[in-house]
């Protein structure tokens, strides 16, 4: 792993901004990290060790602002850039500090819609725990208590051009992929950078810049049992699970935040190496891709996006 390492953090749009800190706060179970001159409230995961992995900021729409990933180090970050460009994608600088704890920023476009960035530099605050004889997890975690957040699925037009970007310019490679009807077009794909089963997703979708989820990783399928027991608690409005996807063998629930963005607790999923062959998943298989148990996809998981 010398280029991209790894999502970094996702900014969302949030409609009642006191009442988003207090649902990621207390039942999902992230720390505030920050507040800044903007209004924007920063959180982390526990077991994450820099500055922030996610952003809220009030607005009249919910949503995803953007989505960015950490890279190795500022060679790194630059070199990246002049990929990016070389495929003939606009780039744009953000300094350092315009997010909290963050140093410089490369954004861009992607066809499908939405705004990404890459960073080599965020402030490392640690887990707790330390750096020497550290204890397996700290005192007092609330919540679902995810140990970090973990990717992204995005819906949005021309998949194909973006993945090819993401390939190109960034190193990512195709893990799965689900096919249409004709059995060419691509309708989903899922893209890692990593050697997880998947770092960010992608798919097929009239409008543009939608999302669909944002993840968080648990670590056993226990503790996502014991979020859904959470989320019932606090009426948390679910979108389906506990279940088991085909796609990655990742375990899961879905549900949304009080704005209507959706998110996911998620745990397992297979290690990929760059050996690996793609997996695809034809057209009349495609509700056991995606929910291994029931074999069908619910409306809802295909049409509300935020």
């Amino acid at each position: 792993m010398t280029g991209v390492l790894r999502p970094g953090h996702a900014q969302l749009r949030v409609l009642d901004l006191e009442e988003a800190v207090h649902f990621y706060t207390e039942v999902i179970g992230l720390k505030e990290t920050g507040r800044d001159a903007q209004g924007r409230v920063y959180f982390k995961a526990w077991d994450e060790h820099d500055h922030n992995s996610v952003v809220l900021r009030q607005a009249e729409r919910a949503g995803l602002d953007f989505f960015g990933f950490k890279v190795l180090d500022q060679a790194t970050l630059d070199l990246l850039e002049q990929g990016l460009q070389r495929q003939g994608i606009a780039t744009e600088r953000i300094p350092a500090g315009e997010m909290l704890g963050t140093g410089e920023r490369v954004r861009f476009a992607v066809p499908t819609g939405h705004t990404l960035e890459l960073y080599a530099d965020k402030d490392r605050v640690g887990n707790g725990l330390g750096l020497v004889n550290p204890d397996a997890w700290p005192d007092g975690l609330k919540g679902m208590a995810p140990t970090r957040m973990d990717h992204c699925l995005l819906y949005g037009p021309d998949i194909d051009t973006t993945r090819s970007i993401m390939e190109k310019a960034l190193d990512f490679a195709l893990v799965e992929r689900v096919k249409l009807e004709d059995g060419e077009t691509d309708l989903a794909i899922w893209l890692t950078s990593s050697t997880k089963a998947h770092d960010i997703a992608f798919v097929r979708h009239e409008e543009p810049g939608k999302l669909h989820h944002v993840a968080f990783k648990l670590d056993t399928w226990e503790q996502v049992l014991r979020a859904a027991d959470i989320m019932s608690k606090n009426k948390v409005s679910i979108d389906i699970g506990p279940t088991r996807h085909g796609v990655t063998r990742g375990l899961t629930i879905y549900f949304f935040d009080p704005s209507g963005n959706r998110l996911e607790t998620f745990c397992g999923g297979y290690d990929w190496y760059p050996d690996m062959d793609t997996i695809k998943w034809t057209w009349e298989e495609v509700g056991k891709g995606i929910f291994y148990h029931a074999r069908q996809l619910n409306d809802r998981f295909l049409s509300v996006v935020s």
